[in-house]
Protein backbone atom coordinates (compact mmCIF):
# COMPACT_ATOMS: atom_id res chain seq x y z
CA UNK A 1 0.00 0.00 0.00
CA UNK A 2 2.73 2.45 0.65
CA UNK A 3 4.35 1.23 -2.62
CA UNK A 4 1.14 2.16 -4.37
CA UNK A 5 0.65 5.93 -2.98
CA UNK A 6 4.20 6.24 -3.21
CA UNK A 7 3.91 5.55 -7.11
CA UNK A 8 0.54 7.99 -7.08
CA UNK A 9 2.59 11.09 -5.42
CA UNK A 10 5.51 10.13 -7.94
CA UNK A 11 2.69 10.65 -11.23
CA UNK A 12 1.11 13.69 -9.61
CA UNK A 13 4.44 15.47 -9.59
CA UNK A 14 5.69 14.55 -12.24
CA UNK A 15 2.55 15.74 -14.52
CA UNK A 16 2.31 19.03 -12.42
CA UNK A 17 5.70 19.50 -13.37
CA UNK A 18 4.93 18.91 -17.09
CA UNK A 19 1.76 20.89 -16.82
CA UNK A 20 3.91 24.23 -15.60
CA UNK A 21 6.33 23.44 -18.47
CA UNK A 22 3.72 23.53 -20.88
CA UNK A 23 2.20 26.86 -19.19
CA UNK A 24 5.33 28.07 -19.41
CA UNK A 25 6.39 27.51 -23.16
CA UNK A 26 3.20 28.27 -24.27
CA UNK A 27 3.97 31.99 -22.90
CA UNK A 28 7.21 31.63 -24.36
CA UNK A 29 6.03 31.04 -27.53
CA UNK A 30 3.42 33.63 -27.15
CA UNK A 31 5.88 36.68 -26.50
CA UNK A 32 8.13 35.54 -29.08
CA UNK A 33 5.02 35.44 -31.84
CA UNK A 34 2.73 37.88 -31.37
CA UNK A 35 -0.12 36.65 -34.04
CA UNK A 36 0.09 33.78 -31.29
CA UNK A 37 -1.01 36.42 -28.40
CA UNK A 38 -4.14 38.05 -30.50
CA UNK A 39 -5.37 34.59 -31.10
CA UNK A 40 -5.53 33.43 -27.58
CA UNK A 41 -6.65 36.90 -26.83
CA UNK A 42 -9.47 36.87 -29.10
CA UNK A 43 -10.30 33.35 -28.06
CA UNK A 44 -10.65 34.49 -24.68
CA UNK A 45 -12.82 37.29 -25.27
CA UNK A 46 -15.08 35.16 -27.83
CA UNK A 47 -15.46 32.82 -24.56
CA UNK A 48 -16.06 35.49 -22.61
CA UNK A 49 -18.64 36.85 -24.29
CA UNK A 50 -20.55 33.59 -25.20
CA UNK A 51 -20.93 33.01 -21.64
CA UNK A 52 -22.39 36.18 -20.83
CA UNK A 53 -24.63 35.56 -23.71
CA UNK A 54 -25.24 32.11 -22.62
CA UNK A 55 -26.10 33.68 -18.65
CA UNK A 56 -23.96 31.52 -17.08
CA UNK A 57 -21.87 32.99 -14.21
CA UNK A 58 -18.36 32.75 -14.85
CA UNK A 59 -16.79 33.95 -11.78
Amino acid sequence: MILLRFLLSLFAFIGALAAAGALVVSIVLMLRFPPLLIAVALACWILYWLLKKAGKPFQ
